[in-house]
């Protein structure tokens, strides 16, 4: 970590240490809620805008200078891995992630190559240059958990009840291993790519994850995750893990290995703090679709998440999900700066 990082108050609410003031930031804070965001995407299709480091650092800067948030999140996609190593998909407007053809068998499997830096120089050159722009501010790397990446392979795309990945788990446990054993090592590589750029914080989105029952959750899904962030271990850089509807899987993924554990909207963090194993700071929680009400709607709720993450051993105050695409910025703006007032020590 730079002298400059030392003092960040997220790397240190992320480590448990005392902060100045709850530290804040907003998962797809860049994004479709801002129109300079609207303005530099314009004509020009999602995965060839992960691609091109000076539109990386533009969109990754937006809502750190409009917001003046604690971190900043590197503007990719999770899909983006799979897409360098020769995944023929594409991000389609208004579905998401479409997977021309879906995984079936272990020949499939066979057919996911390890990723390797030279797949990705852009995510290097601009890592690079936003380190150098931030300064003090982090930089979060990301990726996608190995369960949401096999369900978008699997399913084809997104799905609403994930039939056919479950069938593969419960069915096909040794196919099932085999493709969350290579896509494990993808996310693994792709995250220390992130790391060795400059990334001095990493998030593990694994959204769909809470479709799955605790215990199967354990059998099919913790060995992977877990070993993901064992991998990360040497690189001494704070470990988030985030899924949504989570609130049944917290305990399990604090043993997952994190050393934050996000929390959506679902369970108070006050009750998330009863339920994750103590080591562990934790993110979150205010329903996006809060910031759609009245002001003084907003300013209670947050105050209310503040007073329950005061519960924790460490805070990051959040979203309990992204940013909604017409959320009006002007309320992340205000809430910002409210969080770090009202929690100003």
């Amino acid at each position: 970590m730079t002298s400059e990082l030392a003092d960040s108050p997220f790397l240190r609410a992320c480590q448990r240490q005392a902060v100045p003031y709850t530290p804040v930031w907003y998962m797809r804070q860049a994004g479709r809620s801002l129109p300079e965001y609207r303005a530099v995407r314009e004509g020009v299709p999602m995965l060839t805008a992960c691609t091109r480091p000076d539109m990386v650092v533009e969109i990754t800067m937006q809502p750190v200078r409009r917001y003046s948030v604690d971190a900043a999140i590197f503007f990719s996609d999770i899909v983006v891995p799979l897409r360098a190593i020769g995944v023929d998909l594409d991000i389609k407007p208004g579905v998401g992630p479409v997977v021309a053809a879906p995984i079936r068998d272990a020949a499939d499997v066979r057919r996911l190559r390890p990723i390797e830096p030279g797949d990705v120089p852009y995510i290097t050159e601009a890592i690079g240059a936003l380190v150098k722009e931030l300064g003090a501010t982090p930089l979060i790397g990301f990726a996608g958990g190995p369960f949401t990446l096999a369900s978008y392979l699997i399913e084809g795309g997104p799905s609403k009840n994930h039939e056919r990945t479950k069938a593969m788990m419960y069915g096909e446990p040794e196919l099932w291993n085999s493709l969350m054993d290579r896509l494990t090592d993808i996310t693994l590589e792709w995250l220390r790519i992130q790391v060795g750029a400059g990334a001095s914080a990493i998030q593990l989105f694994d959204s769909w994850v809470g479709a799955v029952a605790p215990e199967d959750y354990r059998t099919y899904v913790l060995p992977h995750s877990r070993r993901v962030f064992e991998g990360l271990a040497d690189l001494d850089v704070p470990r988030i893990h985030f899924g949504v509807g989570t609130g049944e899987l917290l305990r399990l993924m604090g043993e997952a290995g994190a050393d934050v554990v996000g929390v959506d909207w679902r369970v108070s963090l006050d009750e998330a703090a009863r339920r994750v194993d103590p080591g562990k700071a934790l993110q979150g929680n205010l329903d996006p679709a809060v910031l759609f009400a009245p002001w003084e709607v907003v300013e209670r709720r947050a105050r209310d998440v503040l007073a329950r993450g005061r519960t924790a051993e460490g805070h990051v105050f959040n979203l309990g999900h992204g940013v909604l695409p017409n959320t009006d910025p002007d309320q992340l703006t205000r809430l910002t700066e409210f969080v770090h007032e009202h929690s100003a020590r």
